[in-house]
């Protein structure tokens, strides 16, 4: 069923939802910014939603208002939020409570949060991308499901305690997986070596840790226990303090692990 949706925020969420809920058929009927330029110029990419820096929604057609801002905007943007009678309210955090939503004046609260790294401009396709989805109602939860599945096959039921755990570990799966990635092309880089060397082994990585399980998939000096190589290389790493802590708290924990 089509729905009529605001759009609080101008982030990568709102970005990348807004888009996904447009080519779902969805009417994105506002986006919400502070800043009154910033709405504008997202909403010129939209087919009719109108730009605004006003909170009052009283009089919007809208059924479903989504916020898609950062943690620590939600609680007083709720505060400032007024809503038509029968509106649900969901924000996109993988780690806020639902209760963070408890100021808004109407009790089908509910979280969409969209389990995927999202950047501007870089497409993403909804379909493979899991929805989290919970409500304080079961309206609130029936009508955000409805929503995440018109978007994407894998729609899970998760609390907010859930939630934050799957948040975490992505951010080890993710963020900090990315932050290696980060480094390895920097110790290249200072020896003028191009970073695409390792792009092939970077690919079969993750291809056989999702094939197979990352605990099956490790391998290096560390595993090996070859700790000739690992004294060379954390020695290698002296100009960089902190990197070479990294390393070498790395390299322990994965001896530790597989000679438990």
């Amino acid at each position: 069923m089509q729905q009529k949706i605001v759009i609080i925020g101008t982030g990568n969420v709102a970005w990348h939802l807004s888009l996904a809920l447009e080519n779902a058929g969805h009417i994105i009927t506002a986006v919400y910014s502070r800043d009154l330029q910033k709405a504008q110029r997202f909403t010129m990419n939209s087919y009719q939603a109108e730009a605004t820096n006003l909170l009052d929604f009283s009089r919007s057609e809208a059924h479903i208002f989504i916020m898609a801002v950062s943690d620590d905007a939600v609680v007083d943007l709720v505060k400032e939020l007024i809503l038509p009678d029968g509106a649900v309210l969901a924000h996109t955090s993988g780690t806020l409570s639902i209760k963070a939503l408890g100021y808004a004046a109407t009790e089908d609260l509910g979280v969409f949060y969209p389990l995927q790294t999202l950047s501007k401009g870089k497409h993403v396709d909804f379909q493979y991308v899991p929805i989290c989805i919970e409500g304080e109602t079961l309206k609130a939860q029936n009508d955000l499901a409805a929503l995440a599945s018109s978007l994407s096959t894998r729609v899970q039921m998760l609390d907010s305690g859930q939630r934050r755990l799957i948040h975490l570990a992505a951010v080890f799966a993710c963020n900090f997986t990315n932050h290696m990635l980060t480094l390895s092309k920097e110790i290249l880089g200072q020896h003028e070596i191009d970073f695409a060397i390792l792009h092939p082994l970077i690919s079969e990585t993750l291809n056989k840790s999702l094939e197979i399980g990352p605990e099956n998939a490790q391998t290096g000096p560390a595993v090996r226990r070859d700790l000739e190589t690992l004294d060379k290389q954390h020695e290698a790493l002296q100009g960089d303090e902190q990197v070479a802590e990294i390393y070498q708290i790395v390299s322990q924990h994965i001896l530790d692990f597989y000679s438990a």
